[in-house]
């Protein structure tokens, strides 16, 4: 006597397939219904797991269920669409054919004629099988390929984290929150641990939030998204890592060293030791950055090394101090311009774009309205919407502030002629008035270690060592394109002058030599010069085989301000093939003075350019000129 088959009916449909035809839980149920009906079998329950996959290790209840059905001998056959709903794992069908076999129950297909009770029905099951899984491994396969090319084109999968936002579903900085992940980093790097970060947050209810919690800062300091890349998979097995795939908020040296101090006890660690060339030193054997150590000795003196621990060598720091000093003056002197000059020029490109803070203005007045609207139509009471109010007013608020910062800068409307004025005035400040140059100006030797570090990591991108027989030396320096682009760009226009080798008689020395500027360039920079000291200008033969010019320094007690070439000899003569050039010289007599009454204005202010056709009088006498501030904050103080 047949025995009689008292059926299951299971019923899957992932997430991928509920839109698909013919995979609907109501189609599925529909079909199989009849096909019991037709091989005459009973149906005794109903078993359905909705948005669940078939892969290894998702545990789907429904199913689950059916099987203790079968141990408890409740039902002996399991009845489904096709064998992929079951599984579509190979090793999980043999998992499945050995339950079967144990409680001797079977398994009925509608649409691929699986028969489980004979050799051959198990054999066309395992190909079917096979067959399914390979489907599904190429499926994977184009899933990630896909996916590798929208994370590399900034479209990240996950949820946008603090400090960024989608855009068009790309991840785009969000300028209304950044700075609070910059803060995050800050706090962190100067020794703060996770717990002094959060309740600082707390109390300031940054966000309008006071739930900052440990874990929050953690997560924040460990993503990888904010140095410009992002991990995929992170919590798997064989995670995979993109690098610069979105815009950074934090460089990436400062994550680095985040990282670093993050392996030490966050909560009684508090930055002792700063090391001036940290995470800018590769090993020059295995290419490894180099870690850093310090030793005090008995006489109070504290030592620093850098060192690579698999290939036991060790530089100490001042040797690579050393190679700076040939430059370090140059480097502060720029420092100054930078931050003078070039950051409030940048700042509004770059840092702070006046149209995305409009842009970002406009979307949270648009959030404000949506969130009366919802009040006015009872989706809020009013203490929610005063609190969903306010986070959304102090974040407009901080926006503006920033635009205004943007709109002051462009007001300010430095030019590379000002940076070329600034450069020129400095010098003969150093010259003319040394006391109070050294009074406002500070040089290498009055930084901070802190200081230095900072300087270090704003300009150089890192160090190359080299290595003869034990001997460790200073190979070469790489500075950073985004700031040395543009400067190089400003010299070979003219407006930023660099410090050349030359020799007077028997002496040498340094001239500082600028690239061609026309004429007129000229012109308007000696009158602007003229409005603080009373310059000279005259012309010079440079003899190109060699190498001379004469210039009579002895005379007037003369000191050169600048050298440039009065044509632009790069253009006309390529190949160096003329005997002369003419070269322009600004110098600076001995009995020459700063002519105004407030020796302060020549290191605070610059002569404006409205100003350069004024006729100046023999003797120097103070006059009232046009300025504008060299910082910003001068600007404020005036107001």
């Amino acid at each position: 006597m047949e025995e009689k088959k008292l059926c299951g009916l299971y019923m899957r449909v992932s997430t991928e397939d509920q839109a698909r035809e013919g995979f609907s839980l109501p189609e599925q149920k529909e079909r199989l219904e009849i096909f019991c009906k037709f091989k005459g079998y009973t149906i005794v329950d109903y078993y359905t797991d909705a948005g669940i996959s078939a892969k290894t290790g998702n545990f789907r209840p429904e199913f689950e269920r059916l099987k203790e059905d079968i141990k408890n001998k409740k039902i002996n056959t399991i009845v489904a669409l096709k064998l992929d709903r079951i599984t579509r794992s190979i090793y999980d069908w043999e998992k499945l054919m050995t339950f079967l076999d144990e409680n001797d129950a079977y398994l009925d297909c509608a649409n691929d004629e699986i028969n489980t009770t004979n050799a051959n029905g198990k054999m066309v099951s395992r190909l079917l099988m096979s067959v399914s899984q390979n489907e599904i491994e190429r499926t994977s396969e184009r899933t990630k390929i896909g996916l590798a090319g929208a994370i590399k084109m900034g479209h990240i999968p996950n949820q946008a984290p603090l400090g960024y936002k989608h855009e068009d579903k790309r991840l785009v900085i969000d300028y209304s929150t950044k700075d609070v992940v910059e803060r995050i980093f800050d706090l962190y790097y100067n020794g703060n641990s996770y717990q002094k970060i959060s309740n600082i947050l707390n109390e300031e209810q940054v966000l309008g939030k006071t739930n900052w919690r440990d874990s929050s800062i953690v997560a924040i300091l460990e993503n990888e998204i904010y140095k410009g890349d992002f991990v995929h998979g992170k919590r798997t097995k064989n995670p995979t890592y993109y690098s610069n795939v979105v815009e950074p908020i934090i460089d990436r040296e400062k994550w680095e060293e985040c990282q670093v101090q993050k392996k030490r006890n966050s909560r009684s660690y508090q930055r002792t030791v700063t090391y001036l060339f940290l995470q800018k030193l590769c090993c020059p054997k295995c290419n490894r950055i180099l870690g850093g150590k310090a030793t005090t000795k008995k006489n109070g003196n504290t030592y620093y090394y850098y060192y690579c621990n698999d290939c036991k060598i060790t530089i100490k720091e001042k040797t690579i101090e050393e190679y700076f000093n040939n430059f370090i003056d140059e480097l502060v002197e720029y420092d100054s311009v930078v931050n003078q000059f070039f950051l409030p020029m940048i700042k509004q490109k770059f840092d702070e774009p006046k149209e995305e803070l409009e842009k970002e203005i406009k979307k949270q007045n648009d959030r404000l309205e949506r969130i009366r609207k919802a009040y006015i139509s009872g989706a809020f009471d009013l203490k929610e919407y005063n609190a969903e109010k306010k986070i959304v007013e102090d974040a407009i608020s901080k926006l503006k502030a920033e635009l205004n910062d943007t709109e002051t800068s462009e007001e300010l409307n430095f030019t590379p002629q000002d940076i070329l004025l600034k450069r020129d005035i400095d010098y003969i400040n150093k010259v003319k008035l040394e006391k109070e140059y050294k009074e406002k100006t500070k040089t290498w030797k009055d930084y901070t270690r802190e200081e230095k570090a900072n300087l270090i990591m704003n300009y150089v991108d890192d160090i190359k060592l080299g290595m003869m027989n034990d001997y460790i030396y200073v190979d070469n320096v790489n500075f950073r394109e985004s700031i040395c682009k543009p400067c190089n760009e400003l010299f070979d226009a003219g407006y930023i002058d660099v410090k050349s080798p030359a020799l007077f008689g028997n002496l040498v020395g340094h001239l500082r030599f600028s690239n061609y500027l026309p004429e007129e360039e000229v012109g308007k920079h000696i009158m602007r010069l003229r409005q603080y000291y009373n310059v000279g200008f005259e012309e010079a033969t440079y003899y190109v085989e060699d190498r001379i010019f004469y210039f009579n320094f002895i005379h007037d007690n003369r000191a050169i301000v600048r050298v440039f070439p009065l044509e632009d000899y790069c253009k006309i003569d390529p190949d160096i093939k003329m005997k002369e050039y003419k070269y322009g010289i600004i110098y600076i007599r001995g009995k020459d003075e700063f002519q105004m009454e407030d020796v302060n204005s020549a290191f605070d202010y610059i002569p404006d350019e409205s100003n350069d056709s004024i006729i100046y009088m023999k003797e120097p006498v103070p006059i009232e000129i046009g300025v504008k501030p060299v910082k910003k904050e001068l600007l404020y103080e005036e107001e």
